[in-house]
């Protein structure tokens, strides 16, 4: 297992546009430097009223296959 962490600011009428289904792909810099882009969907669990904000990990796969994501 990979464990990246990274931050995420989306405000509500931008995660709008993930939810639906306008854009399907969330793109972020880990904390080491490494880009990852995983489906949207997989952080509606952390939206609020005012978007999604925070510190995030996220758990791969050896074959970088998504396995879990929560806040730090």
């Amino acid at each position: 297992m990979i464990e990246y962490e990274f931050s995420l600011h989306l405000s509500a009428e931008e995660y709008l546009q993930y939810y639906e289904g306008v854009v399907k792909y969330i793109q972020v810099q880990s904390s080491c430097g490494k880009t990852l882009q995983f489906p949207a969907d997989k952080v509606r669990q952390f939206v609020l009223t005012d978007g999604v904000h925070g510190s995030f990990i996220i758990r791969l796969t050896d074959n970088n296959k998504f396995v879990s994501i929560r806040r730090r």
